[in-house]
């Protein structure tokens, strides 16, 4: 029950900070906040200050923050509706952005606590793309193509998301003496295994944990593990739509996402309570910096949508009609119920 709990916990402070985003830019901006309400449903208790009403809600999901004239046409100068493009796009844009920062803080415990991965190729299959281009135990791999690689997920993430396409390769490989590294490239295609149903180049990795020596080495380790969980996302997207994966293996509900982080939480609490927090943080780090992108797609409903409509009226000079814009909103409000009620019900699928 605890393990569900914490799980429950993790949804709520992502959500809770998206909105704190929205919160602090709209008070900024002058924007007259209705209600901040920490939790979801019946009001608990609630405190009227100001113009805002302060509330604690029954079911620990997250929090809303509810500005007048969001969605309806108001004559008060505080409405969000009323004030300037470039303040609306700031407000809409904060949510995500604060996603983005928490799961760079999250990012930053874990690098101090476990530091980051220095990895190199440990083995190269006799006869394989890789051993035809060259690759020899001890290289390591910087680039693939026009991706950054700081870590062996990223060539492995790269390569699911892009089977079968022809890799240019940069690589460091260090010295007889080891003094000094030379930085070559080669062109590696890789071909399918039908034993591991993908497309492999022929390497095996290695790697370890070592503890960063600065503060420049934590803050570009933190800032890579929120675009390794970034890139992935949208490798994961890119799967999607082009039928690589499953609808139902790909897409994961909340219900199945509490499940697998209790799942996590029980495993490492055996092993130790620093253990256990630095998985909380981990999941906190990957689904604060998913649902960051998620809200930054241009859907309707969503903040991306949002900010869609703002740009369109920041180019044009004038807004697009209120009413047009609230009828696509809703529109796609109700395709995401509809989404998350499929994903609901594949969710509760999984479990028999």
């Amino acid at each position: 029950m605890l393990n569900i709990i914490a799980a429950i916990l993790v949804f709520g402070l992502i959500v809770l900070v998206h909105e704190f985003g929205h919160f602090l830019l709209a008070k900024a901006n002058g924007i007259g906040v209705v209600e901040f309400s920490i939790g979801m449903g019946p009001r608990l208790m609630s405190r009227q200050k100001g113009e805002t009403r302060y509330s604690l809600k029954l079911l620990p999901f997250g929090g809303s923050c509810m500005m007048l004239g969001e969605d309806e046409k108001e004559t008060d100068p505080k409405a969000f509706n009323n004030k300037p493009v470039w303040a609306r796009i700031s407000v809409v844009f904060a949510g995500p952005a604060f996603n983005f920062i928490l799961a760079f803080l999250f990012a930053v415990i874990i690098v101090m606590n476990m530091g980051y991965q220095k990895f190199w190729i440990d083995g190269v299959t006799e006869g394989s793309p890789a051993a035809e281009a060259g690759l020899q135990p001890g290289d390591v791999i910087t680039k693939v193509n026009s991706r950054k690689i700081d870590a062996y997920e990223d060539v492995q993430v790269y390569m699911l998301a892009n089977p079968g396409e022809t890799l240019r390769v940069r690589y460091e490989r260090p010295s007889e003496d080891g003094t000094s590294w030379e930085t070559r490239e080669t062109m590696v295609t890789p071909e399918y295994s039908e034993t591991e149903g993908r497309y492999l180049m022929g390497v095996t990795f290695t790697g370890q944990y070592v503890k960063p020596e600065s503060l420049g080495e934590v803050v570009y380790y933190s800032a890579y593990q929120v675009k390794y969980c970034i890139t992935s996302t949208f490798d994961s997207l890119k799967m999607l739509f082009t039928r690589q994966v499953e609808v139902d293996e790909a897409v994961a509900g909340p219900v199945r996402i509490v499940a697998m982080i209790g799942e996590n939480v029980e495993e490492s609490r055996e092993i130790g309570v620093s253990v256990m927090l630095l998985t909380l943080c981990y999941w906190c780090l990957i689904l604060s910096a998913s649902l960051g992108i998620m809200n930054l797609l241009p859907l309707p409903a969503l903040d991306g949508g949002r900010l869609v409509f703002l740009l369109l009226e920041a180019v044009r000079g004038k807004g697009i009609d209120q009413e047009k814009e609230g009828m696509v909103h809703m529109a796609g409000l109700l395709l995401l119920m509809v989404l998350m009620i499929f994903v609901l019900f594949n969710d509760i699928r999984s479990f028999f």
